[in-house]
């Protein structure tokens, strides 16, 4: 062959033209159709990359991109680490090993949808909202009737943040009608009808909270009627000199009674019994767009990195670890000083792995992001299609994009092909 180089050369050539027509010369034209406008027709030298770094919408990309190249690998490993080493501990790590590795066999795509499903905001729809807001309600007291509010020009007045008080005061003589609106008919179809509150004994305060409203528009204004609703779980606050001398909450019937403290206090409605229900954390909002995405990921990738650390794992001496229990050494010296050691060629392979990868994240920023935040959570792939084929399409600034991915993803395949030769030479 030495004498002949020839033949090696026709052997090498399919895969040298193949190369050629697939990576060098989609390169070369991306580095020279760089160097022109949007027409592609006009030169304009590096003036595509001032644009690119001067740029918002640009600059958060490369913000997105920093933010997920120190993250994302750093998680992976660490969550790939620590079920590799707690699985060879436990009698069903195969098990565990196959559920966690298991999201590696979905694609991007389909990742995508079922996480814009996990984080919709509705709790009804998003499975990460109803969790939350199932937490949050078992510690927070939710509102009775949310919405619920007196009628225009009633004796019901707001007197604070969302508090309704009566103008005037209420006596002990008579029944007290506090008639509340704003509640959809469908919502208290399952209450109890209301009822007049008879009056107290020994000087208490009474009255009924109801659902002014009668299917047909039948009922009279500031009435208890026959077919009008009562409101459960109203509570009622006697206010006299600035000061509560009473509480209660409204029975099943709507009715409540006041102690005789309250004969001559005007009453209040605290805004707690309408504050609309808690409906959870906005997930694709601006703020926590990126970090929802990052979750997404790292779901998908903690399995690929667990799967070569255990392979590695495998392959650390086990008379070396038992060396160092016998000396005195402890589970967590072991694993600082022995194990993480060793294991340092597979974990650098690892989040080297996982930086190619996110700094050509398209996939799932694109189908998770909604159109109100997808500015917020950009990275350099999505922003290199918006700006080639998005709307008012530059493919001078997507080719300068292209570009500046290939120069970062660069050093991080010299620094894996530089370990790769000192490991053979090994």
């Amino acid at each position: 062959m030495r004498s002949r180089p020839w033949i090696a050369f026709a052997f090498l050539l399919p895969a040298l033209l193949l190369l050629s027509a697939l990576v060098i010369y989609p390169i070369l034209y991306s580095v020279f159709r760089s160097t022109f406008d949007a027409s592609g027709t006009s030169f304009i030298g590096f003036g595509n990359y001032v644009e690119v770094f001067t740029d918002d919408d640009i600059l958060t990309a490369f913000k997105n991109n920093i933010i997920w190249v120190i993250v994302v690998p750093s998680v992976c490993t660490a969550l790939g680490l620590i079920f590799a080493v707690l699985t060879e501990r436990v009698r069903w790590g195969t098990a565990f090993k196959l559920i966690i590795f298991m999201p590696m066999a979905i694609s991007m795509l389909a990742a995508g949808i079922i996480f814009r499903l996990v984080y919709e905001q509705d709790p009804q729809q998003g499975v990460a909202n109803a969790v939350w807001v199932g937490v949050h309600d078992s510690f927070t007291e939710s509102s009775a009737w949310p919405g619920a509010r007196p009628r225009p020009n009633s004796d019901l007045a707001k007197s604070g943040k969302g508090d309704y008080t009566t103008k005037s005061a209420v006596s002990a003589s008579g029944p007290a009608n506090l008639a509340l609106v704003g509640v959809p008919p469908k919502e208290a179809a399952g209450a109890a009808p209301a009822k007049t509150a008879k009056p107290g004994k020994a000087g208490e305060v009474t009255g009924t909270v109801w659902l002014d409203f009668a299917p047909g528009g039948a009922g009279k204004p500031d009435v208890v009627d026959k077919k009008e609703k009562a409101l459960a779980g109203i509570k009622v606050e006697a206010v006299k000199g600035g000061k509560v001398v009473g509480k209660a909450e409204t029975a099943k019937d709507g009715t409540f009674s006041l102690p005789s403290k309250a004969d001559g206090a005007k009453l209040r409605l605290p805004a707690s019994n309408f504050a609309a229900p808690y409906n959870g954390i906005d997930w694709l909002g601006s703020t926590l767009v990126t970090p929802s995405i990052i979750g997404s990921y790292v779901w998908m990738w903690a399995g690929f990195a667990m799967v070569l650390i255990a392979a590695g794992l495998a392959g650390v001496p086990r008379e070396l670890l038992e060396a160092a229990r016998v000396d005195g050494a402890n589970e967590w010296q072991v694993f600082r000083k022995i194990t993480v050691p060793v294991l340092a060629p597979v974990l650098g392979v690892v989040v080297v792995t996982l930086m190619i990868n996110v700094l050509k994240i398209f996939d799932l920023v694109y189908i998770i992001a909604p159109s109100a935040s997808q500015s917020e959570a950009n990275v350099l792939a999505l922003q290199l299609y918006l700006s080639s084929f998005g709307a008012g399409s530059n493919q001078g600034i997507g080719s300068a994009i292209a570009v500046i991915l290939l120069l970062l993803v660069l050093p991080v395949m010299v620094v894996n092909i530089r370990r790769l030769r000192r490991e053979a030479r090994r």
